[in-house]
């Protein structure tokens, strides 16, 4: 009896986690039909406005705000979060008149964010709402109301907010990810301000990991003397210039292949070892872009061109596993 008993409630658990989340998949999906000329409206107002965007909810809507703040100023549109009972407080002195202010609320009554309204429609900012009622007072105040309304909550008691937190993060996240298209917002401008941790690493550019002291010869040079500036920059390669033009590379797979070849290497000149045309990169590219390169050809370096199209320097396989790109 005792292990029938353990079987059912791990088979009434299993079922609660699935029927959690085939409800909160419904209520996002559900979005997707909601989105039209109110969403557009609120892209617009934030994209003409010359402020931040002020993000601010109460209780777990508040954590969901904290969130769609984050993500917004980290895909190009200034954001912060405002706690509505600061707000009334003194913390709507970070307000601006060229601000917006975004306020999620489900019931579209949370007592703390309509205390704040007077005092923001005082000040002449911009409101967007995302409520899930409408008419409701929030929207009542709003410049735009987004729809973020759920047939119902996973919570079995239709209590503590679950679905309806998860369409607010959802349509958060699809604000976010329009304003970023908008924008034109790039990959370099997500590596300007995501310059630390596994995202940092991924967006590194190549300036800032290449070598400047290249290892170079000229054409007419000695393969003596080219195997030693290979020795001495330790990079398993060297450039051969003709004045300031890249014209060949000598690495090491190219003498290993002259040997196998039964060629004496000491009797040739750079000119006559060199691989022609070797692969370039372009400084300002991402350092994920010049593995890629590397992977692609199934060579360890790359030369590097300033934006002038010169040889700026010469990046290598072990540089970027150092960084922590590979």
């Amino acid at each position: 009896m005792a292990k029938k008993a353990k079987r059912i409630k791990k088979d009434e658990t299993i079922a609660a986690a699935r029927r959690t989340i085939a409800i909160e998949a419904e209520a996002v999906a559900s979005l997707k039909d909601r989105i039209g000329g109110d969403f557009k409206k609120a892209v617009d107002l934030i994209l003409s406005a010359t402020g931040k965007v002020v993000v601010t909810g109460m209780g777990k809507s508040g954590i969901i705000c904290q969130k769609i703040a984050s993500t917004l100023a980290s895909t190009g549109t200034p954001a912060f979060f405002l706690h509505p009972a600061e707000g009334v407080h003194g913390d709507l002195g970070m307000l601006m008149k060229n601000d917006v202010l975004l306020a999620v609320s489900n019931s579209g009554e949370t007592e703390e964010i309509l205390k704040m309204l007077p005092a923001v429609k005082r000040l002449g900012v911009k409101l967007i709402a995302m409520t899930g009622r409408n008419p409701s007072a929030l929207a009542g105040y709003a410049d735009v109301a987004i729809d973020i309304g759920v047939g119902r909550e996973a919570c079995p008691m239709g209590l503590a907010p679950t679905a309806s937190t998860t369409a607010a993060l959802a349509m958060g996240d699809a604000l976010a990810v329009a304003l970023l298209k908008r924008r034109g917002f790039r990959e370099d401008d997500f590596a300007t301000l995501h310059p630390s941790g596994s995202l940092g690493k991924k967006f590194m550019k190549v300036k800032e990991l290449m070598h400047t002291d290249m290892p170079s010869v000229g054409p007419d040079a000695r393969m003596k003397d080219a195997i030693l500036e290979m020795t001495a920059k330790r990079l398993g390669l060297t450039g051969v210039f003709k004045g300031r033009r890249l014209v060949g590379v000598i690495t090491d797979g190219d003498l290993r292949r002259a040997l196998e070849r039964g060629v004496n290497v000491f009797e040739k000149k750079a000119s006559e070892v060199m691989t022609k045309n070797p692969r370039v990169v372009s400084e300002d590219a991402l350092a994920e872009a010049a593995l890629g390169r590397m992977e692609e050809h199934s060579i360890t370096a790359l030369f590097v061109a300033a934006p002038t199209g010169s040889i700026s320097g010469v990046i290598h396989l072990h540089d970027l596993i150092k960084a922590g790109v590979v």
